[in-house]
């Protein structure tokens, strides 16, 4: 069995834990909300077994890293440069950088901002989302009776509120509920007719399900994993992520209209909501004109948005044909 292994590095400021497996070509992956290392679980011991040093922070502000007390510590450069100072703590000159959900946004500006130190990028879920014209939390959907997720987490203590009243209940809900396995009659597990809506009268959690059993892909193990996290830790610093959107379309404007240069893949579910939400069903038809080196777009039949959970033998055999494409 390959063997996972645990450390502490200072990087960028903060003290970043890491599981690790494997020796080789550095690969990182980037976890997203509300998650941890432990959702690339399969990856690692996959990417050591297939001769790859494959390395998962708890990314800034969640599990056993850092996390800063001001909320403008959370923005893509920050995030950025956390990746970049553990690719120097393992005295890497470069990697390979997976992310997914929040992580991709992560993975993918790693390639942008330094493609001399990220020379492939893998984004699952979420594509890479090129700068817009406008602040982005000023064009994000909302009604009389209902608002977008994104929106409802802007304010400080509402969502830390809802999600931390019961941990364990949170994570089994949102993973299970943004799963491919929720019977599709409406496909409102979390929305109503607009994927990602939020009700006012409600929260976050308003229209999840818990299931009666756990799909065949997550047991209680795994999720005692995650809550016991949070339950540590609070949801804060994961959603402090979301409340620097519009700071870090700010601070992006130099690089408007910039693409990422270094080849990448992108893989998602089709009963993902993220390939539903507002715009993205065209962005993901045309992102080559913004990822020209992309080597190919896998979407997994029935495949929700746990996407290396759900499908880790799928995932895994294509991280390791793109990576063997690239060298």
């Amino acid at each position: 069995m390959t063997e996972i292994v645990h450390r502490t590095v200072e990087a960028n400021g903060i003290r970043i834990h890491l599981a690790e497996a494997g020796s080789g070509p550095v690969v990182l992956l980037c976890h997203g909300f509300p998650e941890s290392w432990y959702s690339w679980r399969h990856q690692l011991k996959a990417l050591a077994e297939a001769g790859y040093r494959a390395v998962a922070p708890d990314m800034r502000g969640y599990g056993q890293t850092g996390q800063p007390e001001a909320i403008d510590q959370y923005t893509l450069f920050h995030l950025v440069g956390d990746i970049v100072g553990v690719l120097d703590a393992l005295s890497a000159p470069e990697a390979v950088v997976v992310g997914h959900d929040w992580g991709a946004p992560v993975a993918w500006h790693c390639a942008l901002l330094r493609p001399d130190r990220f020379r492939a990028v893998a984004g699952l879920s979420v594509p890479f989302r090129p700068r817009g014209p406008t602040r982005p939390t000023s064009v994000m959907p909302q009604s009389e009776s209902s608002l977008f997720y994104q929106l409802y987490f802007q304010t400080p203590g509402v969502a830390e509120a809802e999600l931390g009243r019961d941990p364990r209940a949170t994570i089994r809900r949102l993973l299970y509920s943004g799963s491919g396995d929720v019977p599709r009659k409406s496909d409102n597990t979390l929305g109503d007719q607009a994927p990602g809506m939020v009700p006012r009268t409600g929260g976050f959690l308003t229209r999840t399900i818990d299931p009666s059993a756990l799909p065949g892909w997550l047991t209680e193990a795994d999720i005692d994993v995650f809550a016991g996290e949070f339950a540590r830790t609070s949801f804060r610093g994961g959603l402090n992520w979301y409340r620097n959107i519009d700071r870090n379309w700010e601070l992006l404007a130099p690089f408007a209209g910039a693409k990422v240069t270094v080849p990448a893949l992108y893989i998602a579910g089709d009963r993902d909501l993220v390939v539903r939400f507002p715009g993205a069903p065209e962005l993901i038809a045309n992102l080559t004109k913004f990822v020209p080196k992309l080597t190919k777009t896998i979407m997994l039949s029935g495949c929700g948005h746990w996407t290396q959970q759900e499908r880790a033998n799928e995932v895994n055999a294509a991280l390791i044909a793109f990576l063997r494409e690239v060298g």
